[in-house]
């Protein structure tokens, strides 16, 4: 594994740049999309997701629609995701809560 000695800093919406290097190593383009874990006390891991139609990621939606009370999203947010990813040529799942 490659490490990579760089700082970076949130924005004032919470978002951080992924540096120019890492992108082109790891092959991230627009839409990539990533698993977020909280690490307790630690920090976040980012996790690439491989880019898939929504059909192969139909166990997560699944997971997420049975945990949607839990984890505060609301199903008909989710609904709305999916219809709208069919429509994208390219898709990504989006921010649902």
């Amino acid at each position: 594994m490659k490490k990579y000695a760089k700082i970076v800093q949130t924005d004032g919406r919470g978002q951080i740049v992924i540096p120019k290097e890492v992108r082109r190593e790891l092959n991230i383009e627009e839409g990539t999309g990533f698993y977020l874990y909280m690490v307790e006390n630690e920090g976040i891991l980012l996790k690439m997701l491989p880019l898939k139609e929504l059909s192969d990621h139909t166990h997560i939606i699944n997971e997420i629609e049975v945990n949607a009370d839990k984890i505060d999203v609301k199903k008909q947010n989710l609904a709305k995701s999916v219809q709208d990813y069919k429509k994208t040529s390219r898709g990504n799942i989006q921010n649902v809560t």
